[in-house]
Order: structure tokens, then sequence, then C-alpha cells
């Protein structure tokens, strides 16, 4: 067999003995008696051998003639050191070794049958690059530094992964080109130092063969497992989103297996909240914390006994148990940590505080099931190891309130990514200015000229009388319990106390169904709180027949309300779930729209969901606005509006009580500019005309047709309210074309507002909306036909 099979290399290796027998020759002549006797048996003993100095790529001769070799290289691998040292002799970037010292047959050996030796990190297209570049260095003097660490990574008797890191002596190695090779010019040489990643252009100037390497290489091997997993440690905190990554805790776990030699630890966190004193579980693909065991949340104080809670937050050091089964003897159920763990069958832990000059942040806790595996001896390796787990920690602490900060820009303030380029300028100005000014420095206005607005809201009909309605019910029913349980008390003890009580009970469910009033909710719960409930639980304390009943009721009584609340929970969650499911299909269709041209866009959840938008050069920051633009939102508007109405009508049978809702969206065509309120973080218009905007926004809803009793928004009915003839044209031309798509009835109405406060001159378009049931269904219904429907 040859070394060469299977190799595509720029060089032909050959093993020769020839340096090495070069250097002997001059120690030959030494006037040291010993060792010029040596170097003449070593030399006597190659000298019937030429091919040991000519070279060979056979590897039968590296059997034929083992025993010479081993003479060669004796000096090289002292007998004395052979059990210590790591060592062996090979050619470069070739797994094959004609001879190893005892240590490292040993390693061999443990790593079983079964185990090749490969080197860890060093691809193949790299070999023949690297080649080439040692030809640069041997043949033509260009010291390109190529210097990386190479490594082996061997399992030990436990299964446990060990690196070593190998470094070639050299010395015995020499290179000289064939009839193949090519001359390297300078310009070659320029070429190839921008084009490392191009094996093409490294074969064409080193083709394969074109080379012969003479000689061998000596491989210094050292274990570098605790270096190496350390590295491996930084390597694994560095990545984000590392709870997410399926595979983070498993090889987290295996560098800290190596580290320790343990094939059977593992790891667990526990985050560390200061304002509460309490520890939380991390949450985390394949995270557990030993210290909570299935706990999500415990104060420090249940996890940890005195000395230990002294231990990790105050002096912040790490302790080990390293016989948790014998410390749970001795603890006698006074170590909470100590219980958890014995608990789990846990042999041996080590915990340690993660911590910075701020203090506490969570808590490291590694576990095996072992007992002494894990001791206050070899906890000494999280030394080296913890700042990095301490820098990651940070790290994700920083990540996670971005995060926070996020959602709370997201969900709680106004500001929306279309505008957030200018809150970003300001920002930067505002730190430049308070660099050179200090605290005078202040955040200029925002505000964004020249733009269009757009309004409209989708609103629960009667809203206030459906919530008067659950009041009066869930009241009516509280009552009617309370009547039948002091009905019971009187019958066992009559005094004139209780028939009063009755008497007033009474009193208020006559008053509930002939006038209902929006106190009555309070002067019934104070009657209820102040005369009722101590009567309840003196009863329920001392009479017996009478405790069934008083317990049925406080169990239909909401404990925060002390009143019943079905009806208006129902009620109640009806109005969460219409606003999250609006909001939500608004949300969705906004990428649509803002895919089309940005613009900024808001919402508002009350009995029902509002939004504005804004359009216009400004909010883009670029110059391409144009009025298309405006009037594609528009109509964009319009029809998700009527979509949301579909989406409701078709899904109201999932509620728990079927409201009503109507879609109304105002016009307004002048430009307006808005600015950022800081006290309220929220755009409002700006200026005293721009603000009858915000007038007509707050009342139009509640507006009558002109000269009737009728609301200008109607379930079943879009509507478009407007001042300008302009705007009813472009909105009728809307309008016809969503009724040529099936979305709007044929019916258009044109309609006067009565005038407002302070605003006069509006008319508004309905059109009926048509509902359908799903993709696949063709038909299409008014709200009449509709509701028709539902009930038939």
């Amino acid at each position: 067999m040859d070394i060469n099979d299977n190799i595509e290399s720029p060089m032909v290796l050959k093993v020769s003995f020839n340096k090495l027998l070069g250097h002997y020759e001059k120690l030959a002549d030494h006037e040291d008696e010993f060792l010029s006797a040596k170097a003449k048996r070593v030399l006597k003993t190659a000298a019937p051998y030429p091919e040991l100095r000519l070279g060979f790529s056979n590897t039968e001769v590296l059997k034929t003639r083992q025993h010479e070799i081993s003479i060669i290289l004796q000096d090289s691998f002292a007998p004395v050191l052979t059990k210590n040292e790591i060592k062996t002799a090979s050619v470069p970037f070739h797994d094959m070794i004609f001879n190893a010292s005892e240590r490292f047959k040993q390693i061999i050996g443990t790593a079983g049958e079964d185990f090749t030796l490969n080197i860890k990190n060093m691809p193949e297209d790299d070999r023949y690059i690297i080649a080439c570049t040692i030809i640069l260095n041997f043949c033509y003097g260009y010291n390109l530094n190529f210097k990386r660490p190479f490594y082996y990574e061997i399992p030990d008797a436990k299964g446990i992964n060990r690196y070593y890191k190998i470094l070639y002596n050299a010395d015995f190695c020499e290179i000289v080109p064939t009839a193949k090779a090519k001359k390297i010019t300078q310009e070659d040489y320029n070429q190839l130092l921008d084009n490392f990643e191009n094996i093409e252009l490294w074969k064409e100037k080193f083709p394969p063969e074109s080379y012969i390497f003479k000689g061998f290489v000596i491989s210094n091997i050292f274990d570098v497992t605790d270096d190496q997993s350390i590295s491996q440690l930084k390597s694994s905190l560095i990545g984000e989103d590392k709870r997410q990554n399926e595979n983070f805790m498993n090889e987290f776990q295996e560098v800290f297996r190596s580290l320790f030699g343990l094939n059977d630890l593992n790891v667990g966190f526990s985050v560390f909240h200061e304002s509460d004193k309490v520890f939380e579980k991390v949450h985390g693909i394949g995270i557990n914390s030993y210290l909570l065991n299935n706990e999500e949340l415990v104060e420090c104080s249940d996890a940890l006994c005195d000395w230990s809670y002294n231990r990790l937050l105050n002096e912040q050091k790490y302790f080990t148990i390293s016989d948790v089964k014998e410390a749970h003897k001795i603890a006698k159920g006074k170590a909470p940590h100590v219980t958890s763990l014995y608990k789990q069958g846990i042999g041996s832990a080590i915990f340690a505080p993660i911590a910075n000059e701020k203090g506490l942040m969570g808590i490291l806790e590694i576990i095996s099931e072992k007992p002494k595996v894990l001791n206050s001896i070899n906890a000494n390796k999280l030394i080296d190891v913890m700042p990095f787990i301490v820098s990651a920690v940070e790290q994700s602490k920083n990540v996670e309130e971005n995060l926070i900060e996020a959602v709370i820009q997201q969900e709680c303030t106004s500001i929306h990514p279309s505008v957030y380029w200018k809150f970003g300028e300001a920002a930067r100005k505002f730190l430049k200015e308070k660099t050179r000014i200090g605290n005078k420095a202040t955040f200029e206005k925002i505000v964004f000229e020249n733009i269009y607005p757009l309004f409209g809201q989708i609103d629960v009909k009667g809203s206030s009388d459906a919530r008067n309605l659950a009041t009066q019910k869930d009241l009516l029913l509280q009552l009617s319990l309370l009547d039948k349980i002091i009905s019971q008390v009187v019958e066992l003890e009559k005094l004139p106390i209780y028939e009063q009580l009755q008497f007033q009970i009474n009193t208020y469910v006559s008053q509930l169904k002939t006038n209902f009033k929006v106190d009555s909710e309070h002067s019934i719960g104070l009657f209820l709180k102040k005369e009722i409930e101590p009567l309840l639980k003196f009863q329920q304390k001392n009479n017996l027949k009478l405790k069934p009943s008083i317990d049925d009721y406080f169990s239909k009584v909401d404990d925060d309300l002390n009143l019943i609340y079905y009806y208006r929970k129902n009620y109640d969650d009806t109005i969460m779930l219409i606003n999250k499911n609006m909001a939500a299909l608004l949300d969705e269709k906004q990428k649509d729209a803002q895919a089309m041209y940005p613009h900024y866009f808001e919402r508002y959840k009350t009995d029902g969901v509002e939004h504005n938008m804004y359009i216009g050069e400004s909010i883009t920051k670029e110059d391409n606005f144009n009025p298309v633009y405006l009037y594609n939102l528009r109509l964009w508007q319009l029809q998700v509006m009527c979509e949301m109405e579909n989406e409701y009508y078709n899904n109201q049978h999932l509620y728990p009580i079927a409201l009503d809702v109507a879609s109304m969206i105002l016009v307004f065509n002048q430009p307006l500019s808005i600015r950022f309120r800081m006290d309220e973080k929220q755009f409002d218009v700006d200026g005293t005309y721009n603000a009858r905007y915000e007038v007509v926004k707050k009342r139009v809803d509640k507006a009558l047709i002109k000269g009737t009793n009728e609301r200008i928004t109607q379930n079943g009915k879009i509507t478009v309210v407007y001042s300008q003839k302009e705007d009813e044209e472009e909105y009728l031309g809307y309008i016809k074309f969503l009724q040529s798509k099936n979305v709007l009835d044929k019916t258009i109405e044109v309609v006067e507002l009565e005038d407002l406060q302070g605003v006069t001159g509006l008319k508004a378009l309905r059109a009926d909306i048509l509902y359908h049931g799903n993709e696949d269904d063709r038909t299409f219904y008014t709200y009449d036909d509709l509701m028709k429907e539902i009930k038939s």
C-alpha cells in the first residue's frame, strides 16, 4: 500500500530519515565519546538500507524496517519519557503514524477498536492549500503565517471526549520540485494572497504531485481538554437566542462533562430577581433548575437555608454538597436546597453564584447522580469558566431588557416603525447636545407636516345598554339568592331586623326591574357589604342548616367585586374578544398596506377598535409621495372595514353574547400636521384649524341624520362621513367598485348630518355591507338577510 493512495496533494509523500541521519553524521565526529559512539551505531544501522535515506512511500517498508527505524528515532522518543510524553512520528496531514510513545498508544487503546484517528479541524480542501503554503515557505522563502492549532478529539475510558493539541516539528523535512512544478513569481504570490478559498487557482499554480516531500514530522501532543472546554464554552455562550436552540443545552452540558471528566453530569440555571427576592426557572429548550425542581418561582428563603442564602447572595461564593444523602440526614429537613436535591435522586452538587459588581443575577447548578464526584476540590475548575458565564448572562439580560423595551414600545406607546427614524435622529442629536452642553440639552419636537389623515372605527352598538342589562341581571340573580336565604333565616329566628332586611332586598329588586340607574350597582353593593355579608358569615358559622345555602351563595360571588359576576363577565369577555380579534385582523391587513406605501398607523381598543393613519412625504423621508398612494390607502381602508364586519358576523356565534357592531370612516381632505406630545406619549394634530379634525372624530359617531332621531352609524352599513363634494365623488367611485366585487350592496344613501358643536356641513354616504359565510360560500347577504338566516 502506498501512503499517497487516495490523497490529492501537490506533494508526493516519501518517508525519509536523510536529514536526521545527516545530523548523526556530524555527531559521529563529536568529541564526546558517548555521543559519537551512539551516532555511529545509528548510521551503521541505517547504512544497509538506502531507502531509509532516499525515501519510500510503500507502507510495507515501515513494517520490514521497524527495528531499524526505532533505533534511528530512539533519541527523539526517549525511553525514560515514553510513558509520560504524548508523541508520534508521521508524515504531515496524514493519519498514518509509524512511531509513537507508550502514552499515546495507551490513549488510543483506551478509545476502543472502533475509534479512527482524525485531525479534528482540517477540512479536505484546506489540506491541499496548506501543503502549498508549506512549499511557498520551503522552496521560495515566502513566510506565510498560517499557524493555527490542530487537534485530535479522543474519548477516554468513561466515554468523555478529551482534546489534544498537535505541535509539529518539521526539522527533518525537505521539499524538492519535480519537472511538473511551475515557477512561482511575485505576481503569482500576490494573486494567491487574496484567493485562499480558490482551490482551482492553487491547483493551477501547484499541480498535483509537482513536488516531493522527503522526511517525517514529529508531533508533540498535549492534553488541552480544560482549555478547549473553556473555549467551546465561550463559543456556545456568544450565540444569540440560545434558549430556543435545541442543541444549546446538550452542547453546553457536554462541555462541562469534558471539563469535570463526568459523563452523568447535568447543568441547570435559576434566575434571581432582586426586587422580589425570588428565584425563577429559566424558560428555554432543555433548560432545567435542580434547585427549584418543578417550581416556576420560589422565594429565596424557601429555596435556601440561612447559611447557603448568605453564601450565594451576600458573599457571592460557590458551595458544594458532595454527598446529598448524608447532608439530608444531617440537615433533618432544615435545608430546602438539600431536600430538593434529595427528592430528585441527586448524589452530589455544586451551586455557583452568577454575579457581577451589581449583585447576583442567577445560580449555576451542576449536579451528578453519584455522590462525592462533585466536591470542593474539583469545584475550583469553575474559577476559569465563571467569567464567561457571567458575561453571557449579562448579555442575555441586556437582550431581554431590549426585548422588553421593544414590547413596551409596541404595546404601550405610539412610536410606529414608520416614524421611528425621526425619533432616532432626534435621539442622536440630543445625545450630541448633551455631550456638548450637559443637562441643558433638550429633546427636539417631533412634527410631521403636510400629511393626510384617515380615521375609521368598528364600534359595538348599544354597548352601554348591554352592560347595564348585564349588571341588572347579575344584581337580580344575587338578590334572588339572598331573598331565599333570608327567608330561611326568618323562619328559624323571627326577628324584626331580618324582616326589615328582606323588605330592603325586595325594594331593590323592584327598583332594578322598573328604574335601573347607573348608581344602582354601587348602592346595592354597599348594602350587601355592610348589612348582608356580616349576617351571612355569622349564620354560616353558627347555623348548620343554613351553611350549605350560604356556601353556595359565596361560591357564586366574585371575591374582588363582592358581587355576582356572570352576565357582566360574558359582556366583558365579548367586548375583549371583539377588540382582540378585530385588532388582530387589522394588524395583519396593515402589513399589506405598509408594503404598498409606508404610513403611520395606530389603533385603540375601546368598545370596539378605532384606528388612525397618516400618509405623506414627511413620514416616509423619501421624495416619492404621490396622491395615488393616498387614494389607494382610502380604498384599502374601506375594503378592510368591510372584511372586519364579515369576520365578526361570521363568527358572532362564538362570542359569549351576541352584540351588534357598526363601522364608520371619517374623510378629511386637507393635509395637516401632527406633533408628538412627550407628556402623553402620543401624536396629536398640531394647530387650531387642524384641531377641528379631532373634534369631529370624537363626536361624529353619535351624530344624527338631519331631521331624524336616527344615528348616522347603523349595524349592517358602512358609513363614510365627509364635508366636501370631491370627497363624495371619490368615495362613490370606491363604493361602486366594491359593489362590483360583491363587497357592498347596490343601495347607496347620501344624507346630511345634524350640526355638531362647532362643526357644520357634514354629510355621509351609507351602503349596505354584503356578508358571506366562507370562501366557498358564493351566497351574499345583507345584514337583515343574515339575521334571518341565523335565526331560522
